[in-house]
């Protein structure tokens, strides 16, 4: 007797279809499954055997082979389990053996309870596109499930769930598709702007990156309220649109990082992982490649709080997600690709001690000790960041005020104005690859960043002065044209071009 489900596998950040066979011949009992099964599918034996005795099912005592097809994907993960119980059920004629419309997955408990699973969403995805009618999820799974229209989702709380809807003795509620996403009313964020008491002219500078999605660096001494503005941060950030919000769910998705409750992300990411952070959980990997940090920043903010303590793989590993908004993780079987743009934002204290060049506190390094400090963050990768901000400390007639600054919702307001500008020119110039200024490549600098002749005059001298490469060229162009955006200015003016200039960073002398 043999039967077939569907089920599917998750790699990288998409779904692949898997067929689950099972078929039971006579013999003594044993069960053998293959299709390149990791231990936590080969253990789905034992799992299934038990769920499906304790439903009051009857589970056969003879031999079974349980075929994962294709033979050369990777199996892992114990999403199978329900696939394979649905498929020794309809061997045995417990059930109707026809599910060609159907895909199933889920972990089974030993009871026979359904638990969650990770990647439905591109899951689901992939039964739409295939076009599978039915799909049947772990009941705590149905909501994420749902977001994808154009299939039936059945959440399963039980084997004995399934079994008496598929012989229709007791049909399971379909869940239906209900995709409310409202992006005009913004999420409730942790800090606002108007608790940072000072420091206008970073508030400023952090305006500019969140408009153009350039790259920041904070130094400054312990205390200065570096911290505070990067949490603070996603509250100005546009708020997201769907389609925005599905890539980021799809990720957090197969990385098992959806929050309890929300099958739909609706903020901005704002990942601040600490600096021993192994490489693998930063950028992504492991034996089974996985979603690193830089990923679960995407479309979002990356937070690197004491920057030179990162180790310098960790640092260098970044700068080619900075530039290209995507990583690729190889392995001998292949290579993975996940998405990574995200907005690079550093902190660092000036020198070892954290009060070099403080007003009050003397600092204790050598002139060595700052520079060696300094040189952990490599020069290529401080290229590739747009601001640096140097931080002084707030004084007390800021601290003590109790003026209130310009709050999240007002900054929030200009930034999406700026965002429209560019969204609406890059649509016009047929670039729908570019979103922001800061993904323009050489070819939209040369097309949107134009200058004068006193700006040229202005650029030449600080090429000269500065000992710019030309990244940094280009990087200042694409800074001064968010900065004219922001002002709503045609085209980038001297005094643009001269704020941007204002943000590179300055040497150790």
């Amino acid at each position: 007797m043999l039967a077939q489900v569907h089920s599917c596998a998750v790699v990288g950040l998409d779904a692949q279809a898997v067929h689950v066979e099972v078929d039971i011949a006579s013999g003594l009992e044993k069960v053998t499954l293959v299709g390149l099964p990791d231990t936590a599918v080969r253990e789905s034996s034992e799992r299934v055997r038990a769920a499906i005795t304790n439903s009051g099912f009857f589970y056969p005592q003879h031999r079974l082979t349980v075929n994962l097809a294709p033979a050369d994907l990777r199996k892992e993960g114990p999403a199978y389990d329900l696939p394979i119980a649905v498929g020794i059920l309809a061997a045995t004629r417990q059930i109707p053996a026809d599910m060609d419309d159907a895909l199933v997955l889920g972990e089974l408990s030993l009871d026979g309870s359904v638990r969650h699973v990770n990647g439905v969403l591109p899951m689901a995805g992939m039964a739409q596109k295939l076009g599978f009618r039915r799909l049947f999820v772990p009941a705590s799974d149905a909501a994420e499930a749902a977001l994808v229209e154009g299939v039936e989702v059945y959440p399963v709380g039980g084997l004995s769930d399934i079994v008496n809807h598929l012989v229709g003795k007791q049909l399971i509620t379909r869940r239906e598709h209900i995709l409310k996403f409202d992006n005009g009313d913004a999420p409730h964020y942790p800090v606002d702007f108007r608790e940072v008491k000072g420091q206008e002219h970073a508030k400023r500078a952090l305006e500019v990156a969140c408009a153009g999605g350039h790259n920041v660096l904070m130094k400054g001494p312990p205390g200065a309220g570096k911290t505070l503005l990067a949490r603070a941060l996603p509250s100005i950030l546009p708020r997201l649109t769907l389609r925005e919000a599905l890539e980021i769910t799809r990720i957090y998705s197969v990385a098992d990082a959806l929050p309890a409750g929300e099958p739909l992300i609706r903020m901005r990411p704002f990942r601040a992982p600490h600096h021993t952070i192994s490489h693998a959980g930063l950028v992504g990997g492991g034996r089974w490649p996985k979603p690193g940090e830089i990923s679960l920043a995407h479309r979002g903010i990356l937070f690197l709080d004491e920057l030179p303590e990162f180790g310098s793989r960790n640092l260098e590993t970044l700068r080619q997600p900075i530039e290209d908004k995507v990583v690729t993780i190889s392995r001998a079987s292949g290579s993975l690709s996940f998405p990574a743009a995200f907005q690079l934002i550093g902190a660092m204290n000036p020198c070892p001690c954290g009060y070099y060049g403080d007003e009050r506190q003397q600092c204790t390094c050598s002139l060595s000790a700052v520079q060696r400090y300094q040189q952990r963050i490599s020069g290529p990768l401080l290229d590739r960041i747009d601001i640096h901000l140097d931080m002084a400390r707030v004084p007390f007639q800021k601290l003590a005020s109790l003026e209130a600054g310009e709050d999240s919702a007002t900054i929030r307001a200009r930034v999406e104005a700026a965002r429209k500008v560019q969204e609406e020119r890059f649509r016009q110039w047929g670039k729908p690859h570019v979103i922001v200024n800061g993904d323009m490549g050489p070819a939209e600098v040369q097309a949107f960043c134009e200058i004068d002749e006193a700006g040229r005059n202005l650029m030449r001298a600080a090429m000269q002065q500065m000992n710019l490469s030309a990244r940094a060229y280009h990087r200042i162009l694409k800074l001064g044209r968010t900065i004219a955006d922001l002002a709503g200015e045609p085209k980038i003016q001297v005094h643009h071009l001269a704020e941007a200039l204002q943000y590179r960073p300055r040497l150790v002398t």
